[in-house]
């Protein structure tokens, strides 16, 4: 392969915005053709603003982007939802052309983009491994040899033998993902996938990527997982905005992505503007820390969250839930009154407030992102993802002159020991 396994260079990808495109029939050449002449006078007393609104109607998931991953790298991809990172590995894949630049791969490529590419629905589990590799170069005799080490992996022995389209999403992804990591090409592109399975089936995952690696293959992994891009790339690209912001050490990218979108929308408490639904929702909610409202809680402190609801039709027993996550994504813990017993409203509210009392939070000193959930007995009717945040703040919890070393857990547990 060289020196260089992957080079992009000036590499740009614009969309158009509105009508979808389709293929034209003679009859509408014909009617287009007859359209020109009024076409033509429009454009002679247009608008002034045309032109503007017409600029508008496209946008650049890419621009100008430059970079070489050499054989043998892990390389991750982060930035926020639209950044243009699965734009960047749908090139990378062959799968759409840039608006300009060039991408160059050197090696035979492995893509896992969404569940199930390139399966077809007809075929078996079985008849679409051979297809895949095939569609990969590789030949039967390749193929064969790895196949029952794919089938094991993907955990479908069982349903090998049936159409693909009758596989659940769980059972497309393990098998779509066996597929990509064990036929042998040199260049992995997976792209987010691992979040579908379930949990063990994901560790399994991270697992044969890092093996993957070592045995020198290249691997591109596009992730919103900032833990799972730490352990398991040597390398990161951090892109905003479709363009590229930086190219570092997994560590360096992370602490820019994280000081870039995280704190600088730190906040203990939040207003929420009422939806266009009448479905219930969130006025506002406070983090408390040690009875006061704030965003910084030091290690063995009280938390508490407080929520102002209100609702257009009267609600007996509003449902609250919430998941506190690492800022890099990781969930930690969470709690709802769906599971638990929670006392009812008498009689049914059309506004009200939701204390819930944590107690001291065994959290280890770190940054912190909290989701809110707020519904009726049957759903979710208001959603809002990192709603608050805080941080914690390492202290000497069991006054031993020292505190709990960081990165070994996200939680600290009292813990009594006993010696006999």
């Amino acid at each position: 392969m060289g020196d260089v396994a992957i080079r992009v260079e000036g590499l740009s990808k614009q969309y158009q915005l509105g009508e979808l495109r389709k293929y034209k029939a003679l009859r509408d050449t014909l009617t287009d053709a007859l359209h020109v002449p009024l076409r033509l006078l429009h454009s002679i007393f247009k608008s002034p603003h045309t032109e503007k609104e017409r600029g508008n109607s496209t946008i650049w998931a890419l621009k100008d982007v430059s970079f070489e991953i050499k054989p043998g790298e892990v390389v991750g991809i982060i930035g926020r939802n639209g950044a243009g990172k699965s734009t960047l590995l749908k090139i990378l894949s062959r799968i759409t052309e840039p608006t300009s630049g060039c991408a160059e791969i050197h090696g035979r490529v492995g893509s896992l983009l969404e569940v199930g590419t390139g399966f077809h629905p007809e075929l078996t589990g079985r008849e679409n491994i051979y297809l895949n590799g095939s569609i990969m170069g590789m030949r039967k005799k390749e193929i064969e040899h790895k196949f029952d080490e794919i089938v094991a992996f993907a955990e479908v022995e069982q349903f090998i033998d049936t159409q693909v389209k009758f596989y659940s999403t769980g059972m497309y992804l393990r098998l779509a993902f066996a597929v990509a990591a064990h036929l042998e090409t040199e260049i992995l592109l997976v792209d987010e996938e691992l979040a579908v399975g379930y949990a063990l089936f994901q560790k399994k995952c991270l697992g044969k990527m890092g093996q993957v690696s070592k045995e020198g293959r290249t691997v591109v992994l596009v992730s919103h997982s900032l833990s799972a891009v730490r352990s398991l790339c040597h390398r990161a690209c951090l892109f905003e905005n479709g363009q590229l912001v930086m190219v570092g050490t997994s560590d360096e990218c992370i602490e820019r992505y994280v000081n870039r979108n995280f704190m600088m929308n730190t906040t203990f408490s939040e207003n929420f503007p009422k939806p266009s639904s009448a479905s219930p929702w969130m006025s506002s909610a406070v983090l408390i820390c040690n009875g006061e409202p704030s965003g910084i809680l030091p290690m063995g402190a009280d938390l508490a969250i407080a929520v102002e609801f209100q609702s257009e039709t009267p609600l007996r027993q509003p449902r609250f839930g919430f998941i506190i996550s690492t800022e890099e994504g990781d969930a930690v813990l969470c709690a709802n009154n769906r599971f638990q017993i929670s006392p009812e409203y008498m009689p049914p509210a059309y506004k009200g407030s939701i204390h819930c009392h944590l107690g001291i939070v065994p959290l280890m000193a770190g940054r912190y992102v909290i989701s809110l959930f707020l519904g009726d007995q049957v759903h979710d009717s208001h959603v809002a993802e990192h709603a608050l945040s805080f941080e914690v703040i390492e202290r000497d919890i069991w006054g031993q002159g020292h505190v709990p070393p960081p990165r070994v857990s996200y939680l600290w547990w009292p813990t009594t020991f006993l010696f006999h």
